[in-house]
């Protein structure tokens, strides 16, 4: 399957539509090439694209005041990224959002989103349907964030996302669960030792 194929098979999972609605959300998108740490979307300017991953991976992030990187999402193959708060509301963004590896986006731009919208409603309800899941999922981050250790907030994610602690660097795995590489580096090594 292509890109748009691949996002075409994505939607039909939420979402039914004829051909004719099929080919004219073809139309909207574009396929786009990243290279490993480029840049699609950075503080200061207003992010136009809400991106599905077709193949790569990819992380939203902020730096603070201390020059002190935080990620804040994942995304691989088959989810979405962006910077959300920037999109919706057409505003400057405050997260960079940076290829992990080469990958390969399918986008859409925030006008041909509203135009989508309005001329094949049922878009209304698979961005509803996209967006409630992941404010369910922020929400279960914040909880497990605010209530767990760091060592079992390693444990979850490795338990739900296996590749992904595979596939990004440690840096980035320890900033997003709030921990510093050297800590997720010494917690790896006492769980490979408790195995062997």
């Amino acid at each position: 399957m292509t890109e748009i194929e691949t996002l075409q098979a994505y939607v039909a999972r939420h979402i039914q539509l004829s051909a004719e609605e099929q080919a004219f959300f073809a139309s909207l998108l574009r396929v786009t090439p990243v290279r490993k740490k480029q840049l699609i979307a950075q503080p200061e300017f207003v992010c136009r694209y809400r991106s599905y991953v077709y193949r790569g991976a990819m992380r939203a992030y902020l730096v603070d005041k201390n020059a002190t990187e935080h990620t804040i999402a994942f995304a691989v193959d088959d989810w979405w990224i962006s910077d959300y708060s920037s999109f919706i509301f057409q505003q400057p963004a405050t997260l960079f959002v940076e290829a992990l590896e080469d990958s390969m986006l399918v986008q859409i731009d925030y006008n041909a989103e509203q135009l989508l919208m309005e001329t094949v409603p049922k878009f209304e309800r698979f961005f509803r349907i996209i967006t409630q899941r992941a404010f369910a999922f922020l929400q279960q981050r914040m909880l497990s964030n605010l209530s767990k250790t760091a060592e079992e907030r390693y444990d979850e994610f490795q338990q739900k996302y296996p590749a992904i602690v595979q596939r990004v660097p440690q840096y980035t795995l320890a900033s997003y669960l709030g921990m510093t590489t050297e800590y997720l580096s010494k917690l790896r090594k006492r769980k490979a030792s408790q195995k062997s």
